[in-house]
């Protein structure tokens, strides 16, 4: 058996821990895509002979999440000292969690989707399915929403409740997961307040049950209706898609270029979300304060 001191964190401070672990982060995803841009063919004739400007689209996903479990492996390994595992991927009696994260996301971008259509902001043009073009947009944002509940939610926010109240490391955590976004092609103010809101509510479960499967599946059924199904951009990167559309009217209806993110209807879905679940987890996790259970017993 290990000794007791092994077992204590390398670096004392939550906190810390979080804020080196992202500045690290950061800066080999940073490397990785200016590795991946040298790469990219330079020529619109090279990029159509050789497709490969797809293929290093793919490449930087891969890179991204290749990036992300290396990273979190190491620090919870060799800085936390604990298990992989601790972070948050019990199934065992969360199954009901991932099941709601996964009908949450798809009625929010339902919802949205019908509200632009019947204010005449969204008209359908076609359908298109390609069961190649479906699965790869699956898969991509399977990948997407694992490495980044990993990191934001699994290591981040884990990390921060460790030095700060479940508020605080909320919102901090959500800012985080917002600069990581900043990067994206037609950021917006409302962009970011959404995906800030966005952060809340992927985080909301976790800071009462410690477990990801609830926003691991949000995450996924956000992207990939958002995405490949409904054919918005997702956080400014556009998709191939099985359904078509056309967006009429302002952006702050619509989310212009940056997709249903970039929403004020997104928005208050995200609002309405995280008072309703956050009432919710409240009522069912907070303790019960000891003069109440004496009361209850007498």
């Amino acid at each position: 058996m290990k000794p007791e001191r092994n077992n204590k964190p390398l670096i004392p401070y939550g906190w810390l821990r979080a804020i080196i672990f992202l500045f690290l982060f950061f800066v080999v995803v940073l490397a990785a895509g200016v590795v991946i841009y040298l790469l990219l063919p330079k020529t619109p004739a090279a990029t159509a002979k050789s497709g490969g400007s797809n293929q290093l689209f793919y490449l930087g996903f891969i890179a991204n999440a290749a990036i992300s479990f290396g990273l979190v492996w190491l620090f919870r390994k060799l800085v936390d000292r604990r298990s992989f595992e601790s972070m948050g991927f019990v199934f065992t009696n969360n199954g009901a969690h991932a099941g709601t994260g996964f009908f949450l996301g798809v009625f929010m971008l339902c919802a949205g989707t019908c509200i632009l259509y019947f204010t005449k902001n969204l008209q359908w043009t076609d359908i298109a399915f390609n069961g190649n073009d479906l699965f790869i947009g699956f898969g991509l944002m399977v990948i997407v929403a694992f490495y980044e509940e990993l990191v934001f939610r699994g290591y981040i926010l884990n990390n921060l409740l460790d030095s700060l109240g479940k508020w605080p490391a909320l919102l901090v955590s959500a800012l985080m997961f917002t600069i990581a976004h900043i990067v994206n092609p037609d950021f917006s103010i409302v962009g970011a307040v959404n995906i800030l809101l966005a952060g809340i509510l992927l985080g909301l479960n976790y800071v009462y049950t410690k477990n990801l499967w609830f926003s691991i599946m949000l995450h996924f059924t956000w992207n990939f209706f958002q995405g490949p199904v409904l054919g918005y951009e997702v956080s400014g990167t556009p998709l191939k898609s099985m359904l078509q559309h056309e967006i009429h009217g302002s952006e702050l209806l619509t989310g212009g270029k940056f997709g249903f993110e970039g929403s004020l209807i997104a928005t208050c879905l995200m609002l309405l979300a995280i008072l309703v679940f956050g009432w919710i987890y409240q009522k069912k996790f907070a303790p019960i304060p000891a003069a109440l259970t004496e009361a209850r017993q007498v």
